[in-house]
């Protein structure tokens, strides 16, 4: 538990102060690695976390994936207020296209519930099938925090125009993911949720991932023309995931 903590809190807060670091990261390059991230998190969805929910839980394969959209849709109702953060928008000057001037503090609460949600999957896997593959998953959402960080912090930074206040705010969602593991870890060790309802909390996430994965996948391919590198870097995503589950297996 504390090891995972420590990856997701450091993927996050580095993610975020990369903003400062390589303030004049190239766009194209910044797009790569959130298609290999997207590409890596939506085959590990597919590979890992699916199959897992549907083959070992006692809940009905149909709530099961009723629930799934349900998580699908509530990503979708919380980009009213993330503007799309958690997939990698950036603010641009004089830029319309994605709206980021909502309060931040709307920002931060909804990038924080899933980052919260996220964090109980560590937990949940070994309520599910008895084993804990957590390794690919750690790296996937570890990719996926690092450019959704370096967003925020970019929003964020316009929005308060304060460095210190941004840290601040960059410093509450990097906790979000470990306080999600160590909440789920409590209500487990004292039963305080029954474990039949935990496939629901995890089919929701799963709706999550499908959510964000795919919509990074093709926002980078608006006009749906080929692009070499695009396709490499997913490929390349597709199979890292797909070979570290066949790897744990």
């Amino acid at each position: 538990m504390l090891f995972n903590s420590t990856i997701l809190i450091l993927s996050a807060f580095l993610g975020g102060m990369g903003v400062f670091l390589i303030p004049k990261i190239k766009t194209e390059h910044f797009k790569l690695s959130l298609i290999f991230s997207g590409a890596y998190l939506f085959a590990i969805t597919i590979t890992h976390i699916l199959p897992d929910l549907f083959t070992t839980t006692r809940a009905a394969s149909n709530t099961i994936g009723i629930f799934v959209l349900l998580g699908f849709f509530m990503q979708f109702l919380l980009e009213h207020f993330t503007a799309g953060v958690e997939h990698g928008h950036l603010h641009q000057h004089g830029s319309h296209t994605h709206d980021h001037s909502g309060r931040p503090v709307f920002l931060l609460a909804a990038l924080c519930l899933h980052a919260f949600l996220e964090g109980t999957l560590f937990t949940f896997p070994q309520n599910l099938n008895g084993h804990n593959h957590t390794g690919g998953l750690l790296l996937g959402i570890s990719l996926h925090k690092i450019p959704a960080a370096f967003a925020l912090m970019s929003v964020l930074f316009h929005q308060l125009r304060s460095k210190q206040a941004a840290i601040s705010f960059l410093t509450i969602f990097a906790l979000a993911s470990p306080l999600g593991i160590w909440a789920a870890q409590i209500y487990q060790t004292n039963t305080l949720i029954s474990h039949e309802f935990y496939p629901y909390i995890f089919a929701l996430v799963c709706g999550n991932f499908l959510h964000i994965s795919t919509t990074i996948l093709f926002e980078n391919s608006p006009e749906h023309s080929f692009n070499s590198k695009k396709l490499l870097y997913s490929l390349l995503g597709f199979l890292l995931a797909i070979g570290i589950e066949l790897f744990n297996n």
